[in-house]
């Protein structure tokens, strides 16, 4: 029974299940994020621009076609917010890279520094 909680517990706090676990709760608190911008911002300003943006009503007999063409439009409006989110945050995360990549570590500045009085010796 130890075995099998120390296996559990190895399991449970690995790096890629807690990363795994924390991506999911921010999805989750993403998701009603972009839910509620969507609803109570973009649907608004759809409806100001281009009338009410409701299809419900459209039916093609005992089919409910507006309904899904409800579903559609909010699809659309939330896959394009996720990309805007997504795509401001890859190129916050480029710049920090960038800059990570152009300071040298101490160890870098020694190894160039032995290797600069390698090269004046040799001379």
């Amino acid at each position: 029974m130890k075995n099998f909680i120390k296996e559990f517990k190895e399991f449970a706090l690995k790096g890629n299940v807690f990363d795994m676990a924390v991506g999911i709760m921010l999805g989750g608190a993403i998701s009603a994020l972009v839910g509620s911008l969507v609803e109570n911002v973009l649907t608004p300003l759809i409806g100001m621009i281009f009338g009410e943006p409701d299809f419900s009503a459209i039916t093609l007999g005992p089919i409910q076609i507006g309904s899904f063409i409800n579903a559609i439009i909010s699809f659309l409006i939330i896959a394009f917010v996720l990309f805007l989110l997504i795509r401001g945050i890859n190129r916050l995360t480029r710049k920090e890279e960038a800059i990570e990549e152009v300071t040298p570590s101490k160890e870098e500045l020694l190894l160039t520094e032995i290797r600069d009085l390698l090269s004046q010796q040799n001379k």
